[in-house]
């Protein structure tokens, strides 16, 4: 029983039809985009590891923003809604 394989870099990846070589790069750029690992790895990193950092940068992110949130919120709750103070906060935010 033999069975013909094409190999990885002529046949489209099952991606949204995209090739290997057009993934590669993508992962490159998402390399290029994750602090931890523009500055702590010069190795290539897997596909899988560069994943899971980009999960994690974004779980941070998210926390990040959640925490600015609140930070405005309880400036906002402690100054007067008709304030200057209040009118530059919110005039930031817009």
């Amino acid at each position: 029983m033999s069975t013909r394989r094409a190999s990885r870099s002529s046949q489209p990846s099952s991606v949204a039809g995209m090739s290997d070589e057009q993934i590669s790069d993508l992962l490159s750029k998402l390399r290029q985009l994750i602090p931890q690992l523009r500055t702590n790895y010069t190795d290539k990193v897997s596909a899988s590891k560069l994943l899971q950092e980009t999960c994690n940068y974004i779980r941070s992110l998210h926390r990040e923003v959640d925490d600015l949130s609140d930070q405005i919120s309880q400036l906002l709750a402690s100054t007067d809604r008709d304030s200057d103070q209040a009118a530059i906060i919110r005039s930031l935010l817009l």
